[in-house]
């Protein structure tokens, strides 16, 4: 097969391609240049895209041997990705970048441009594997290792975009990839791992908010509407948030206060006890599914967040939206998050949570078959 090995200058992204190589199939390296400014040098292990990454990249491409080129996307990534995530949190929601990236970036814009080009398939270093079922499907799956799995930030992936995706690394370990990385000669064999939100290189998302954002200083309230503090920008605030509130007014009881709710319409932050965060039922929007939709209520796992808990749970498809009913209460829930259910390791589809409550009205379950 013809494929691009999306190489982002990562001690990942490097092994990846070498593997797609050793399988006997055409590589070219593509490294995506996503920022309109891109820095030159790399300046901690946040961020990633720099001037010095690309040239990173380039020299594994040349040790391998195999074509390399740039590919700028940096207007499709802030259209799709940075304006979508300014916009979220100033509709007081907290979003997910890297789930809207694979979707809108890697998956799309990359893999539509690779097609064009005659290629097959686009080869990454995420940490997931695809498994081929008997007739043929492709079917995305958790990484063998769970400390390293990144099948949540690929939940938005659909089946045909499954069908020309290849993941080399979900078997592996972290340190075998870095093992197998100073064997091969790559430079980037102890480059430190890329974390927090790649656009926002120091890691101050507060900061870039309100640099991007109009800062319009509000109210915090309590539940019964009484002022207890001020803000400096609801967008700034996530639900299940409890430090940094600096509330002028302590609760009567002496406990802690949490964010249970941002108010971007009213310019309010409003706080509560930590039993307002519990929740068991979510509606969740932009439905993806890894294949066909499950038919009824189905049993399935479900994770909110890219390292967190995965919680049994009953979902079901609701025409472009999800249902899903938790079997007991976890906390602090946002609207913008995303929900990712599973089947054991087998993840079923995704949504971009809309709403998260507790049903105080739920009666006993309904009947539910397995996906």
């Amino acid at each position: 097969m013809r494929v691009v090995a999306a190489m982002s200058g990562g001690v990942d992204s490097a092994v990846a391609a070498a593997r797609m190589l050793d399988a006997g199939h055409e590589v070219v390296g593509v490294h995506l240049a996503l920022s309109q400014s891109a820095a030159t040098l790399r300046e901690s292990a946040r961020g990633c895209c720099t001037i010095e990454d690309a040239g990173d990249a380039r020299r594994v491409a040349d040790r391998l041997g195999i074509p390399f080129y740039v590919w700028d996307m940096a207007e499709r990534f802030k259209r799709d990705v940075v304006d979508d995530f300014v916009a979220e949190y100033a509709a007081g929601r907290t979003p997910n970048p890297c789930l809207r990236c694979n979707e809108k970036i890697k998956f799309a814009a990359l893999l539509d441009k690779a097609v064009a080009l005659g290629f097959d398939a686009v080869a990454t270093g995420h940490y997931a594997q695809i498994v081929r079922t008997p007739d043929g499907r492709r079917e995305l799956h958790r990484a063998l290792d769970p400390a390293k799995d990144q099948s949540y930030v690929l939940g938005v992936l659909d089946a045909e975009q499954l069908a020309r995706a290849f993941f080399p690394l979900g078997d592996t370990c972290k340190p075998q990839v870095r093992e197998e990385a100073a064997d091969r000669g790559f430079y980037v064999a102890r480059k430190p791992d890329s974390h927090d939100i790649c656009f926002i290189a120091d890691g101050d998302t507060r900061g870039w908010l309100e640099r991007a954002l109009e800062v319009r200083p509000g109210e915090i309230v309590d539940t019964d509407g009484a002022v207890v503090g001020e803000h400096r920008g609801a967008f700034a605030y996530t639900v299940g948030q409890r430090r940094g509130l600096r509330l002028s007014r302590p609760a009567p009881d002496g406990e802690p206060r949490y964010v249970v709710e941002v108010r971007t319409a009213a310019n309010q932050v409003v706080v509560g006890t930590a039993e307002l965060l519990g929740i068991d039922a979510i509606t969740g929007d932009h439905a993806r599914w890894c294949g066909q939709a499950p038919e009824g209520v189905v049993r399935v796992g479900a994770q909110v967040r890219a390292h967190g808990e995965e919680v049994p749970a009953q979902a079901w498809a609701d025409g472009d939206r999800v249902q899903v009913r938790l079997a007991g209460r976890i906390r602090g829930v946002a609207p913008g998050q995303s929900v990712v259910l599973y089947d054991g390791t087998r993840v079923v589809g995704s949504a971009t949570i809309a709403s998260a409550r507790l049903d105080r009205s739920r009666d006993a379950a309904e009947p539910m078959s397995s996906t």
